[in-house]
């Protein structure tokens, strides 16, 4: 198969997928990395929330025998998936550390550290993700009350939850170089979805940030010369901005070409 055959087959399976990101199917950053793994002969029933509407409607595209899609904890909804869920926080327990925060894959959390967070319902997804890293266990998951989507409604939401997912993504992407604290979700295949945005036209482009510059590990003899050369040259400096004198201005002069040249190690 072309490259070309195989990007277009991976996005086919991604439409059909619910977009939640859970990764409930194996695959931790997301479901078109799960796409990309059907495409290559993983089995396509893996897709929890999508119960068997998914993996029927994966056979059919991929011309494979049908198989019975993988359990779920929630009752079976009228549309033969599990019922959908909403996360909420009980906010009078709320700490604000913000992990939760970090780890929803759509950006459905608001509030700031040390400040009280809540969920915005009509984005959540329900995918669980930011249940285990709250460390007060304030989260709980209820019953979506809203009517099942029709399937043009469920595409709708599709498309938008991966529009948010991607701006995640890339968010996450800019402040990865200087990112201090633990990540809480898993590592993200960011040059994957890089590569794959740019070759579509229906999703935000993905850039890699530049990664920092890496600083040098100098050895003590070095450290200690670069010490002494900069203290040299301040002291010339002051000398030379009180009085003028040549030979001492040919000293800073080498003395400054020294510092490069240490530098540069």
């Amino acid at each position: 198969m072309s490259l070309s055959a195989q990007r277009s087959l991976i996005v086919q399976i991604d439409q059909l997928l619910p977009q939640t990101q859970c990764g409930l199917c194996g695959h931790r950053d997301g479901c078109l990395p799960y796409a990309k793994s059907i495409a290559e002969g993983e089995a396509a029933n893996k897709c929890v929330p999508g119960g068997q509407p998914v993996a029927d409607a994966l056979a059919i595209l991929l011309q494979r025998p049908h198989l019975t899609a993988e359990p779920s904890v929630w009752d079976i909804q009228t549309d033969g998936r599990p019922q959908r869920m909403k996360a909420i926080i009980r906010e009078d327990e709320c700490i604000g550390c913000t992990k939760c925060i970090s780890a929803c894959p759509v950006d459905a959390i608001i509030g700031s550290g040390k400040l009280m967070h809540s969920i915005l319902t009509d984005l959540c997804t329900g995918c669980e993700l930011c249940i285990p890293p709250c460390p007060v266990d304030c989260i709980d998951l209820v019953a979506d009350p809203e009517p099942i989507p029709t399937a043009e409604q469920r595409t709708l939401e599709q498309n938008q939850l991966r529009q948010r997912y991607y701006a995640h993504i890339q968010r996450e992407e800019k402040r990865r170089v200087s990112r201090k604290g633990p990540i809480v979700r898993a590592e993200i295949d960011i040059e994957f979805f890089a590569q794959f945005s740019q070759a579509s036209n229906n999703i935000p482009t993905i850039t890699l940030a530049d990664k920092p510059k890496e600083n040098p590990v100098l050895d003590a003899k070095t450290t200690i010369e670069l010490a002494k050369t900069r203290t040299q040259i301040k002291k010339l400096e002051k000398q030379l901005s009180v009085r003028p004198d040549e030979q001492k201005q040919a000293q800073l002069i080498a003395l400054q070409q020294r510092l490069n040249e240490l530098q540069e190690i």
